[in-house]
């Protein structure tokens, strides 16, 4: 990692932020309308284009 750039650190930082579940508070408050994230992603199955 000490010879990736900054702009790629940054890109991926903003990619892990991004893949995380649904918070329990909107699953509540949408009555299990909302149970899955579109933007989930395994690090094993797909890949980024960073």
């Amino acid at each position: 990692m000490s010879k990736s750039t900054k702009g790629y650190k940054i890109r991926l930082a903003k990619a892990c932020e991004q893949n995380r579940r649904v918070p329990q508070w909107v699953i509540l408050r949408t009555k299990r309308g909302v149970v899955s994230h579109p933007r989930r992603r395994n690090w094993r199955r797909s890949t980024l284009k960073v």
